[in-house]
């Protein structure tokens, strides 16, 4: 029997298939012998050699799904016994190969069944296990659960057990699925650069932009396409709450060297919803010395958040300044024509039958996310999958009717109020007063033009929610604010000047996003 060091590693690939259906396959690469030597190696460590040729040697099946690693045993009962006893020994193991973002799953292969392998190589069989099971207690360091960890494999895997489905494996998006408009084409170029592994002049790279507008997707890609190209590059994606999780257990474990090898060691950190650091100062300061240990190094950070770095008040001037140093991206909500090209390149993967009228209607209807968009399109699928029917425009219609309604968001006086105040730092009675200086008449009258575009209020009600002003007040207003739109005339906002359409858009989100 061929050492688990020796055996070539497999990498579960998913394709998609002409009616949409995910399916999957088993191919052999060569080039992750290093890390299945190292795996094992680690395993054997942890373990010790005794309890490591007992349970492992010769024994399981290790395979590569993206950023998983599935453990491959001969029976079920292996199977129950090894996830209690070896989850965390092979999780720790995992980690030190590749790094946190990790996750370990266990599975059954019928080719590496009990009996074959007593008969080869010793393993005890069900009944022996009985008696380890009653008689020995296994010491293995306690780990935390959140765990996620990419592994190699050392023996082969049958398709029908070792494959990942794709309810179980994390799919990465690709770059090249990304559908850039106007306002997204500068952060797909800025993307497609960083991805190449080849050094870029800005560094960090900061993605800002509304929910479900693909900030993750470009991060995803960026880390997918980052593995194809510099396949020995340590990359690593996970949201910044991963990143203070793993902080805390490095903490409460009294790892902390360990963590910072880890961390500061990749060559390209990709972290998503930074946001998460504001007013959490531990986590800000560890993730400062981080970030800078990689970027004076030259190794690259993409991040992304839902606002823009100065708009980030609670995370501190020593990182809102750094992530300003780079190249910061925003991605706005698609416009219709983008919109449409989405609608069309979704619909296309899926086995629904759908008229070009259904879709534009989809596309005109739900504007807020892309997620709204799929989420549509997955109601006509089921529709069609039930019906087999062709899904019309009128089907469509019928079809997303609660889904439309149940999208609608209503926004109140109240909500223009809290979203000014927030931004502006003013207070509500600031708003209502009589005072004409620039920092309140400003953000009075932006507030008068939102709530005349997105409530459903009447001039008058709108003045006297603003201190007892008459209509005539909020018409000026409104076309005072109409006016600097048409001058991109900009606005003082704190210490930084912003465009009156900069200021609108954020302001917009925040209502929307609720």
């Amino acid at each position: 029997m061929m050492q688990p060091g020796k055996m070539p590693s497999l990498c579960v690939e998913t394709s998609t298939t002409h009616a949409g259906r995910k399916s999957t396959a088993v191919s052999t690469l060569s080039g992750d012998g290093p890390l299945i030597e190292a795996a094992f190696t680690e395993l054997r460590s942890l373990l010790g050699a005794k309890r490591y040729a007992l349970w492992f040697e010769g024994k399981i099946g290790l395979a590569i799904h993206d950023d998983s690693l599935t453990v491959a045993v001969g029976s079920p009962f292996l199977l129950n016994w090894m996830q209690k006893q070896f989850k965390d020994v092979t999780t720790e193991a995992a980690r030190a190969v590749l790094g946190p973002s990790a996750r370990v799953t266990f599975t059954v292969d019928a080719t590496l069944s009990v009996g074959r392998s007593t008969a080869e190589a010793g393993t005890p069989n069900e009944s022996a296990l009985a008696k380890v099971l009653g008689s020995t207690e296994m010491l293995v360091p306690r780990r935390s659960s959140s765990t996620s960890v990419i592994a190699p494999a050392s023996l082969p895997l049958s398709p029908q057990h070792s494959a990942l489905s794709p309810s179980r494996g994390r799919r990465l998006a690709e770059l090249n699925d990304f559908i850039a408009g106007p306002q997204t084409e500068l952060a797909l170029t800025a993307a497609r650069q960083v991805a190449t592994g080849q050094p870029t002049q800005f560094n960090p790279l900061y993605i800002h932009g509304p929910v479900g507008s693909g900030k993750t997707h470009l991060l995803e890609g960026i880390c997918r396409q980052l593995k194809r190209t510099q396949p020995t590059a340590n990359v690593m994606l996970l949201t910044s709450e991963a990143f203070a999780n793993y902080f805390t257990q490095a903490l409460r474990d009294r790892s902390l060297p360990s963590f910072r090898q880890r961390f500061r060691s990749v060559d390209a950190l990709l972290v998503d919803d930074i946001e998460f650091f504001e007013s959490k100062r531990v986590f800000q300061e560890e993730f400062l010395h981080t970030f800078a240990e990689l970027v004076d190094h030259g190794r690259q950070v993409v991040l992304t958040g839902s606002r823009h770095p100065r708009l980030l008040t609670k995370l501190g001037d020593e990182l809102g300044t750094r992530f300003l140093s780079g190249l910061v991206c925003r991605l706005d909500i698609p416009d219709a024509a983008t919109r449409q090209t989405i609608v069309e390149s979704k619909a296309a993967r899926l086995s629904g039958e759908f008229a070009p009228e259904a879709l534009q209607y989809v596309a005109q209807r739900f504007q807020s996310s892309v997620r709204e968009l799929e989420g549509a399109l997955n109601c006509l699928q089921t529709y069609h999958s039930m019906t087999h029917k062709r899904v019309t425009l009128s089907a469509a219609r019928q079809v997303l009717a609660d889904l439309e309604r149940d999208c609608l968001r209503i926004v109140r006086l109240a909500d223009v109020i809290r979203v000014v105040c927030g931004l502006f730092g003013v207070k509500q009675k600031d708003l209502e007063s009589e005072s004409r200086v620039r920092t309140i008449s400003q953000p009075r009258m932006l507030a008068m033009f939102l709530a005349r575009k997105h409530t459903q209020s009447a001039y008058n009600e709108i003045g006297q929610h603003f201190g007892g002003r008459n209509h005539s007040t909020v018409m000026s207003a409104e076309r005072k604010v109409q006016q600097w739109l048409d001058d991109n005339s900009t606005i003082q906002v704190a210490s930084q000047t912003w465009t009156i359409g900069e200021i609108l858009s954020t302001l917009e989100q925040q209502l929307l996003a609720g």
